[in-house]
């Protein structure tokens, strides 16, 4: 697949966003915020994740039911496509330092070759919509029948050409810690569930600050998602937990989102630490959250959690 044969199935709308087809289907880019929270409970937008929605005929299709009907010798094709479509639309929003991250099947690609064309039409793509690699993230979804050998090829070639690197559904697991140790990433994404079960008991809260601190001495940023209400957010900030996302914060949106009007991207924020894992000793809160965001009306950015956060969009 050439970059031009899949940049020629975009297609930009009169609002600015980025559409692309699928035979009857339209896929469009949901995009949910991902944010840091500093000792004072403000909340900074640092990325935003990249979610494929499809419909037929106007009505909405759930990814689940899409993804199957994809033709077998259409699927690789349809991976690099969703992840165009999301570099587009985050690069159409403008902003200068939030991060995208988007998913990765590595199974889909099965030859070096193969690996080596998938990176590189994600670089152009990156390049044509104006974001540098370090600000893309590409969160792995590894399954048990997946070489280990060509996992490692397809990370080592990320990180060649500037991209960043994510796990997802981080249980502390033995599949998980050899997850770290093969893939070495960027960013850790803790399952969802998991964390909702143990934030709720103190054995499990205590537990989930031991893997925190873990995850941030191996040079890794912890993220907590999945987050239903405030007080959830409340307790990720006592277990000093970097990144946070879920509903309670903000809904996803389909672009062209409301983002920059809701969560304008503020001057005075400190820039997130976009060095790769290997050269950081260990986690320093001073290059990865933001020190102080302070409390500025809403047109310049201090956004604090009391008046923003809570509202339902979508």
């Amino acid at each position: 697949m050439t970059a031009s044969s899949i940049f020629s199935k975009l297609s930009r709308q009169s609002d600015g966003s980025w559409t692309a087809a699928y035979g009857p289907f339209v896929l469009q880019s949901a995009l949910q915020p991902i944010f840091s929270q500093d000792a004072d409970g403000h909340f900074e937008v640092q990325a935003f994740e990249g979610l494929i929605r499809p419909n037929k005929g106007g009505d909405p299709v759930r990814p689940a039911e899409f993804f199957p009907v994809v033709a077998r010798e259409d699927k690789g094709m349809i991976d690099s496509l969703c992840r165009t479509l999301h570099i587009f639309n985050t690069g159409a929003l403008g902003r200068q330092r939030a991060k995208l991250f988007v998913n990765f099947h590595p199974g889909l690609f099965v030859t070096a070759a193969d690996i080596r064309r998938e990176v590189e039409l994600m670089r152009l793509a990156a390049n044509e919509a104006g974001l540098t690699p370090a600000r893309v993230v590409c969160e792995i979804t590894q399954k048990e029948n997946d070489s280990a050998d060509m996992l490692a090829l397809f990370v080592e070639e990320l990180r060649t050409r500037g991209f960043q690197i994510a796990i997802d559904e981080y249980g502390a697991d033995e599949r998980d810690a050899a997850r770290m140790k093969l893939l070495k990433p960027d960013f850790v994404k803790f399952e969802a569930s998991w964390v909702k079960e143990f934030l709720e008991n103190s054995a499990g809260y205590a537990l989930l600050g031991v893997m925190v601190r873990q995850i941030k001495e191996q040079g890794a940023v912890p993220i907590f998602e999945g987050l239903e209400d405030l007080r959830q957010a409340d307790l990720c900030q006592n277990l000093e937990v970097p990144l946070l996302q879920g509903y309670a914060l903000a809904r996803p949106e389909i672009a062209p989102t409301s983002f920059n009007e809701e969560f304008p991207e503020t001057l005075n924020a400190a820039r997130f630490d976009t060095r790769p894992a290997q050269e950081l000793e260990r986690y320093d809160p001073a290059l990865h959250m933001p020190k102080s965001i302070y409390s500025a009306p809403a047109q310049l950015g201090g956004l604090r959690r009391a008046t923003t956060f809570g509202k339902r969009t979508r």
